[in-house]
């Protein structure tokens, strides 16, 4: 094994999505600043102790201005407004208010370990039933809701800062009966800990332990600017919007701004970019030389296509042939110099992102450092010019981990701040201290680093409506400055309306709003996320003074969505229908569907279901959610299954205890026919419809009974009910989707 370090690379990507209503002026959502104190700042000081590990950080132009709004005082949010009012004088909506939106964090992380915080969570309820809170709200006394006010802004506060403000550990020792001077001292402090962010970043950058990196302004998909045509290139069977967008100079815009307003904040240009999402085309590499730009990141997916190449690991999961793959490449475009670029380790990251948070921190950061060890050793002579790229969210994750991920990553920090053997470097450290000159690619594959594609923001309806929407209202934007071209030179306000639609128009080219339109992604804020994007379109019409289009009036999202999995069926199953786990392999090549995610960036997990599993053989639809018995025999819960063949509801499920009995029974009713059955929990019989539930609950639909033939398709949500009100729904909107298989699918599957 060579005696030269391991370069190992950090790049932590710091981003929120532009929450600023174009109504209102203050921020819909507040997680810019609950981010603020609980992230943004202990990233980047915790390095104070471990000087000999470098990092990268990539902050985006949108999320700074947000950041520099609470520090002057210009930006809010309702939740920091319904903090402030003092908790005595609170309206009836207004404590309704609090009560729905102040329990949004990890429960146990950042609840439960706080007594008094998860008693008033439990007085208001894990899962209210919708329209409940007006009345629950009656059963709080005025010194519960201030106690909640200070513990929701307490809870996202990092606890490192308690060793800086001797006042927060005295809040949670004394844990309840606060007062509004308590409060007013919390905001101050939360106030200086946003205050410190920008000038530490700043700060650690000058002396050289840190690199600052940016995105695109306003974090756009920037080939889908360039021209969404190229999504077919990797998504060549989805539909794409009836208006093409094709906008070069959007994409300058948007870096050329990022770049300079970098330079603004922290008094240089920075050499290295992380495109949105890691999304890269050939077509946009020099807009990137052009502004100065020297590197640019993406994933390992993205390299694989573009050299024709699949990765491939070994049974301990390293890269096979690793000198190929963790290094940096040079992209040019015609006679232009180009940039280089590096891609992620898409395992590393994802381990740091959502597998280290359920281990013990040692046992992380031993794990992490071990896999770095095969790399190594597996490079051979080869390590000089190499360097293992780790990019991933730097501010989601932590919440999920104890301690908001401080005892893993000054674990992690640790055992690379002492071991000869590895070395934690900026990009340019890496970039500058090579040997070698970078190999070239012909052409970079077009994709993101979610599946090497742009499917999350573009193929499905409502993300095509959005282009669509967006599109028209640039096409009206560009139609009025060239018939008023005159008109603009001589009058200021006129002008002024102009530059503000122009921007409404970048802040709309955003990721965020397709990320949550489409099957892909969902949260309790969908709705919130769809207003705004359509209110920055609206204000471009209004900074025009034309008539707002009708269209914008009406949500983009979709009453009902139909979900694809991640993971298709690989295999038949046949599991015995008794209510328990009888082995493992019974669900082994089904569908597993985590309950307690919403797919989005926030995270809730304190759901009756956390775990659902679907998968069929030729004649059966099996379905099974880790529910126990008890739930359903005596805490009053109701299972509904809603069964959907294209889109028209055809089945109509529930279990629920027989009258005066502890025994089960599931009634469908077909709802185009009106016909019903009942059906006693142990039915026998292949052709029969069977459940039972002890530990879980497993069902079995024969496709003859639900009159679907091979290839039609089977949609499907869960509603979990209790006493008769409805607490959670898997998926969280629309259905769950798979195909009915034939004779050949376990041959397709093989040969696939």
């Amino acid at each position: 094994m060579s005696q030269e370090p391991l370069k190992v690379i950090f790049l932590w990507h710091m981003h929120q999505p532009d929450y600023r209503d174009t109504e209102s002026g203050s921020s819909m959502m507040p997680w810019v600043r609950l981010h603020g104190t609980k992230d943004y700042l202990d990233m980047v000081t915790i390095l104070d102790e471990f000087p000999n590990v470098r990092q990268n950080f990539n902050l985006v132009p949108s999320l700074l201005d947000q950041l520099q709004g609470y520090v002057d005082g210009n930006l809010t949010d309702k939740n920091l407004e319904l903090t402030i009012k003092k908790a005595d004088s609170l309206t009836v909506d207004e404590k309704v208010f609090i009560l729905d939106y102040f329990f949004h964090a990890h429960w146990d992380n950042m609840v439960r370990p706080f007594p008094r915080y998860w008693e008033l969570l439990k007085i208001r309820g894990f899962h209210p039933a919708p329209g409940s809170l007006n009345e629950i709200q009656r059963y709080f006394s005025n010194q519960d809701f201030l106690d909640l006010q200070i513990w929701y802004n307490l809870i996202w506060i990092d606890p490192v800062f308690h060793e800086q403000y001797d006042f927060l550990p005295n809040l949670i020792r004394r844990g309840r009966n606060f007062n509004e001077t308590d409060k007013v001292e919390l905001l101050n402090i939360q106030q200086k800990i946003l205050g410190r962010i920008i000038p530490a970043y700043r700060e650690r950058q000058e002396r050289g332990q840190i690199e600052l990196s940016t995105t695109p302004y306003y974090h756009p998909i920037l080939p889908l600017l360039y021209d969404t045509n190229l999504a077919e290139i990797s998504q060549p069977y989805d539909p794409l919007p009836n208006l093409r967008f094709s906008h070069p100079e959007d994409v300058s815009a948007q870096i050329d701004r990022a770049v300079k307003q970098h330079e603004y904040y922290f008094g240089s240009r920075p050499r290295g970019m992380w495109p949105s999402e890691g999304s890269v085309c050939q077509e946009i590499i020099p807009f990137f030389e052009r502004a100065g730009i020297k590197w640019i990141a993406s994933d390992e997916g993205i390299l694989a296509n573009s050299i024709d190449r699949e990765i491939e690991r070994n049974q301990d999961e390293v890269v096979k042939d690793p000198a190929s793959w963790y290094r940096a490449y040079h992209v040019s475009e015609g006679s232009g110099t180009g940039v280089e670029v590096i891609f992620r380790d898409h395992l590393l990251s994802d381990l740091i992102g959502f597998v280290y948070s359920r281990w013990n921190e040692q046992q992380a950061a031993d794990d992490f450092i071990d896999r770095l060890h095969k790399i190594k050793t597996a490079m051979g002579n080869r390590v000089a010019e190499s360097a293992v790229a780790v990019i991933l969210d730097g501010e989601n994750a932590w919440e999920h981990y104890p301690a908001d991920g401080t005892l893993f990553l000054k674990e992690l920090y640790a055992r690379l701040n002492d071991n000869p053997e590895y070395e934690a470097v900026t990009v340019s450290d890496y970039l500058d201290r090579r040997q070698e000159p970078a190999p070239k690619i012909k052409k970079i594959y077009p994709g993101s680093w979610i599946n090497r594609n742009f499917k999350i923001w573009i193929g499905h309806q409502e993300d095509n409506l959005a282009w669509d929407y967006l599109g028209q209202a640039r096409r009206e934007l560009v139609l009025f400055e060239q018939q008023h071209k005159e008109q603009i030179k001589t009058d200021n306000e006129l002008m002024d309306n102009i530059n503000n639609a122009w921007e409404h128009i970048y802040i709309a080219e955003g990721s965020d709003w397709c990320w949550w339109y489409g099957d892909d992604h969902s949260s309790e804020n969908d709705a919130d996320f769809d207003k705004l994007f359509r209110q920055h379109l609206m204000t471009v019409y209004r900074c025009l003074k034309q008539e707002i289009p009708e269209h914008l009036n009406h949500s983009i999202i979709q009453s009902e969505k139909t979900l694809h999995p991640d993971r298709e069926i690989t295999s038949f199953i046949n599991p015995e229908i008794n209510g328990n786990m009888s082995n493992y392999y019974e669900w082994r090549g089904a569908v597993f569907f985590d309950g307690t995610q919403l797919g989005g960036a926030m995270h809730r997990s304190e759901y009756p279901v956390k775990e659902l599993y679907y998968g069929f053989n030729l004649e059966n639809f099996f379905f099974r959610i880790d529910i126990e018995r008890k739930f359903l025999t005596e805490d009053d819960y109701h299972i509904n299954l809603n069964i959907v063949n294209g889109r028209t509801k055809k089945i109509s499920c529930e279990i629920r205890p027989a009258n005066n009995s502890e025994k089960l029974i599931l009634i469908c009713k077909n709802l185009i026919s009106k016909q019903s059955s009942q059906i006693e929990e142990g039915a026998k019989g292949k052709s029969q419809i069977r459940f039972a539930i002890n530990s879980i609950l497993e069902i079995a639909f024969p496709f003859d009974k639900l009159t679907l033939k091979p290839g039609d398709d089977l949609n499907f949500s869960i509603t979990i009910k209790y006493q008769g009100h409805e607490v959670q729904r898997l998926p969280i909107s629309g259905y769950l989707h798979l195909n009915v298989p034939g004779q050949d699918f376990e041959d397709r599957m093989w040969y696939i």
